[in-house]
């Protein structure tokens, strides 16, 4: 695994956080079930029992070394390289654009616009404020906290990727307010905002107003984010 491409920095990546991590087993399954590999699929390619990995997420088998933790992580990436690489990809471009994988998810542009009555009936979506446009050209999906918490107002504005045509999924939402309050210091604004985790009912009070103020359509889904995440990076 020579060079320093989002392979290379991927695998070390996982193998750090199982490496430093206080439940390595815990940490292992949240790759593995992250690339949706099966523990017999992972067992397979590493021609062990399926019994191994499964006591290893558990903790019944005394934490994996560092050689084990190689060959877990090749496997995963593999596997993924196998089924075309989405994994691997969606790390790339993620990385290309200068952001850690534990702020944004994913962030892609789409071949054409898609529009956004479909996007919403797909990801069972309620739209609480219509927007200026109605379709979008790419997605980036963020974790709220870490990336209010920890991006400038430079690198906010990254998350936009080669376009403004494209829809924020905000994870990790109660309310809506610090994204959205967060959005007024960015300039442009996106075509869409979709904040996920949260009801219409359990929105803040002046969410629509701010969304109607900047011209951007305003959404909320609580959509499994695992779901939520398969279904956006299908689309190409």
């Amino acid at each position: 695994m020579s060079g320093r491409g989002p392979k290379r920095e991927l695998a070390e990546k996982i193998a750090g956080e199982i490496t430093l991590s206080d439940n390595p087993g815990a940490t292992l399954r949240k790759w593995r079930t992250d690339f949706s590999i099966s523990q017999t699929d992972l067992a397979a390619e590493l021609e062990i029992s399926s019994s191994v990995i499964s006591d290893y997420e558990s903790g019944r088998r005394e934490s994996p070394g560092i050689g084990v933790i190689r060959r877990l992580v090749r496997g995963l990436l593999a596997i993924d390289e196998r089924r075309g690489g989405d994994r691997i990809r969606q790390y790339g471009r993620v990385l290309s654009a200068g952001f850690e994988s534990d702020i944004v998810y994913d962030l892609r542009e789409y071949a054409t616009s898609i529009p956004l009555v479909k996007l919403y009936d797909d990801i069972d979506a309620t739209e609480i404020t219509p927007g200026n446009t109605d379709r979008i050209s790419g997605h980036t999906v963020i974790n709220s906290i870490e990336a209010i918490t920890r991006l400038s107002s430079e690198e906010f504005f990254r998350l936009y990727g080669q376009s403004t045509n494209r829809v924020l999924v905000f994870t990790g939402v109660t309310r809506g307010e610090s994204p959205l309050v967060a959005l007024r210091v960015v300039n442009p604004t996106p075509n869409a905002v979709i904040l996920h985790g949260i009801d219409e009912d359990e929105l803040w009070d002046h969410a629509a107003d701010l969304a109607r103020i900047d011209g951007y359509s305003l959404a909320v889904t609580n959509t499994d984010l695992d779901d939520l995440l398969e279904y956006l990076v299908s689309l190409e």
